[in-house]
């Protein structure tokens, strides 16, 4: 879990950096640009909004940048969320660009086709089954916390491809032994994913199963949204968190079946008897 300070900004950058002689890498992951005329729009994120939409682009570094709307002239819309009104329809709406070619950009393959998300799938999968989690969920959660870096450290201490701290890897039962540290065994995507999908059902049942309260608190501590009575926390931040998971979440989920629609049956008019 990424814990993060109330602040005036919106968007999310994601780093891999090399470091140290073997050539391992490290994550570290800071927020957009600070725009302050986006803070009131964040404050009402997910509230009342009828189409969630996905930007983002990769720059020279290879970092990605995700956002809810188009911040500056680099973002690209590669997946429009569906409005109220077409859910039934989400297949068709959910058009990942507006462009056939965007389809085939490298952000939009960093996204849907990372291979550490085929990788560790089965991964996923089992877990989010044993704890009666929708597997695209988790997915939606690894994308927003570690962009599916298994080594991904935040500066805040969060690890792993769940970025779940110490203090929670704790309270289910992880912690250092003679072989190996509590950071170490978070880093083992097994044990990081066994713990993060653990904790997300627990919030889930704590709260009520409103996707976005659990959301909330797995990115800002379920203490945080108890103080605000159940609500989520006023922090741009958290606010854009909540609606991005939630719309890689609509990005992984397979698109709703929509039944046919009902065969017209013709019947034979009745012909009179003679008399």
């Amino acid at each position: 879990m990424f814990h993060l300070p109330e602040a005036a900004t919106v968007g999310y950058t994601v780093d891999i950096k090399r470091s140290g002689p073997s050539g391992g890498k490290q994550r570290s992951r800071r927020s957009g640009s600070s725009i302050a005329r986006l803070i009131a729009v964040a404050l009402a994120l997910f509230a009342g909004i009828a189409r969630a939409d996905l930007w983002g682009y990769l720059d020279e570094q290879g970092a990605a940048h995700f956002a809810t709307e188009k911040l500056d002239e680099r973002y690209q819309l590669f997946f429009k969320g569906e409005t109220n009104l077409d859910a039934a329809a989400r297949a068709k709406a959910a058009a990942p660009a507006e462009s056939e070619d965007f389809s085939r950009s490298r952000m939009y393959q960093y996204v849907t086709r990372h291979p550490n998300a085929a990788k560790f799938a089965p991964l996923i999968e089992r877990d989010a089954k044993l704890n009666g989690l929708d597997p695209a969920l988790v997915k939606a959660v690894i994308a927003v916390e570690s962009a599916f870096e298994p080594a991904a450290v935040s500066p805040k201490g969060a690890l792993g491809l769940m970025q779940v701290t110490p203090d929670t890897g704790a309270r289910y039962g992880v912690v250092a032994d003679k072989g190996r540290s509590a950071e170490q065994k978070l880093l083992d995507p097994a044990i990081n994913l066994s713990i993060g999908t653990r904790y997300l059902r627990d919030l889930l049942v704590l709260f009520a199963n409103d996707l976005g309260l659990a959301l909330a608190a797995y990115n800002a501590g379920e203490q945080t949204v108890q103080h605000y009575r159940q609500n989520i926390p006023p922090f741009p931040e958290t606010q854009e968190y909540v609606k991005l998971v939630r719309q890689f979440y609509a990005l992984y989920r397979p698109p709703p079946v929509v039944p046919p629609a009902p065969a017209r049956v013709m019947i034979p008019r009745r012909h009179r008897m003679p008399e």
